[in-house]
């Protein structure tokens, strides 16, 4: 953090100060025995703050259906809580009222400020929410930064908020010219104020909520970080955005459908009318959700189908990279560390189910000769040729890999070692009877292959004693002169280990 900036703030002589009567009561209500009676004298001297109060109580935001009509009553019928969080409102937006802005739109920011303070207490109610209260505060003054960084840098925040096409853009232009965000910035003013967590965290925290460890403070934040998306509906020029975003979060935190939650962003809208009438904050003419939905519908389609081709996109990057990762570049086959996988789950499920494994391990005959002949594109050519006479032998539920070098490898599930031997033989003439031509030279290539198979009352129960017993037959082909199948008989079958 930009510490320079930061102890600017702190002896800026304009900081936007605690309102006397505000301090009162956030004292008394840190006192485990505070008097009811005490607090409402406190907050009746004021009678225009007492009147506000009374008329925000008995009006339909809060949907009382019998009049209140002291400070007394409020507070026994609302609770402590619900009063504070009026007295706090009232008189901080009052007196933070009285600094002019210096660089950037102040209506637009008071105009976001009641948005999102209505839409916490409406979202807030839906969740049967207990910091439903402090939740309508803390979104109140969430962006109270914005206001001390307007009185420390004037104009020069002001074009760093003109540069800024949404609200999520704007901390992101903030922190790279200043080293600081605005949430930053409110931090720094809450504790200064001594604001307790409730209020304090969401201040710093609420467009970061996972960063909050404590649960239900972290809680707070989510409510409040979507209370000031819901907020962008109706501040921000191109609205779209900030509906889908609202769409996304509200399916992801209640599993709201679209239509739900475009029923929540229109009762807010309705309600926040009220409420700035209240707190005596001008939105100036704003249209309703509908209206609002209706202009922005076109730009969600495409952003709509812009998401859908996103994650076709996506998709296939991660089919390609999957490809990739088990794939071997040059044979296309698969590569060793799959077969690795794949044989190790084959042989833990064979074991299970008591079938037969066999497993063809092939070794191409005198491939060194043919690089030193012909040289290593050749050799590729070669192995790129075997390779696909592999695949073309092998069934749908078969494996074939790369094992390394010109080494190859058939694993072939559910197979006795009789047919795996015959497929064997397939693949050893295939390979035979096929010529690779380099120029006008023809390459004739031959394998050596060796079988081995895990049988249920077998001694093979072991990927390495799988690939240990196809590994000893092919070295049985080749000292066989090459060119042939060798298969691994286990000596409890038979005398001789190679048949």
């Amino acid at each position: 953090m930009n510490a320079e900036l930061v102890n600017r703030i702190r002896q800026c002589p304009t900081l936007p100060s605690l309102p006397t009567i505000a301090m009162e009561v956030l004292e008394l209500t840190r006192k485990d025995d505070v008097d009811i009676a005490e607090i409402a004298a406190i907050i009746s001297k004021d009678p225009a703050l007492s009147g506000k109060i009374l008329r925000t109580v008995n009006s339909s935001f809060y949907g009382r259906s019998s009049h209140v009509s002291t400070i007394s009553q409020a507070m026994v019928i609302l609770g402590m809580q619900s009063v504070k969080t009026l007295v706090l409102g009232f008189s901080l937006i009052n007196n933070l009222r009285k600094n002019n802005s210096r660089g950037f739109d102040i209506l637009a920011f008071w105009k976001r400020s009641i948005y999102s303070a209505t839409a916490a207490r409406t979202i807030g109610g839906k969740m049967n929410l207990v910091q439903c209260e402090e939740a309508f505060l803390a979104a109140l003054l969430r962006d109270i930064g914005m206001l001390v960084l307007d009185q420390v840098l004037g104009e020069q925040y002001g074009e760093i908020c003109g540069g800024a096409a949404s609200h999520e853009d704007l901390m992101q232009a903030e922190t790279r010219a200043l080293g600081l965000t605005h949430a930053d910035a409110g931090a720094i003013l809450a504790d200064v104020w001594k604001l307790p967590p409730i209020l304090a965290v969401p201040i710093a925290s609420s467009s970061n909520p996972d960063s909050v460890k404590d649960p239900a403070l972290r809680k707070v934040c989510e409510l409040i970080d979507l209370a000031g998306r819901c907020a962008d509906v109706y501040v921000d020029e191109s609205p779209a955005a900030a509906i889908n975003k609202v769409h996304e979060l509200c399916a992801a935190r209640f599993k709201a459908t679209e239509t739900d939650t475009n029923v929540l962003l229109e009762e807010i809208g309705r309600r926040t009318k009220e409420v700035a009438t209240l707190f005596e904050i001008q939105i100036g003419k704003s249209d309703n959700f509908e209206a609002i939905l209706k202009r922005a519908n076109e730009t969600l389609v495409e952003i709509s189908l812009q998401t859908q081709q996103h994650a076709t996109e996506l998709q296939e990057q991660n089919r390609t990279l999957a490809h990739q990762a088990t794939t071997d570049g040059l044979t296309g086959l698969f590569c060793r560390a799959h077969f690795d996988k794949v044989l190790a789950e084959q042989v833990a499920g064979h074991l299970a189910s008591a079938k037969p494994l066999s497993l063809l391990m092939m070794d191409i005959d005198h491939f060194k000769s043919v690089n030193d002949r012909f040289g290593h594109p050749a050799g590729d050519q070669v192995l790129r040729a075997v390779a696909m006479m592999i695949r073309k032998q092998a069934r749908s539920g078969d494996l074939a890999a790369r094992y390394g070098g010109e080494e190859m490898v058939l694993i072939m599930p559910n197979t006795p070692r009789e047919l795996g031997a015959k497929a064997a033989e397939e693949i050893r003439c295939a390979v035979a009877r096929h010529n690779t031509s380099v120029g006008k030279s023809p390459i004739v290539v031959t394998i050596s292959i060796g079988v081995a198979c895990m049988e249920p009352d077998g001694p093979l129960r072991r990927p390495e004693h799988l690939l240990k017993a196809a590994d000893v037959a092919v070295y049985a082909a080749k000292k066989a002169g090459r060119n042939c199948v060798k298969i691994f008989v286990p000596p409890a079958a038979s005398k001789r280990a190679v048949a």
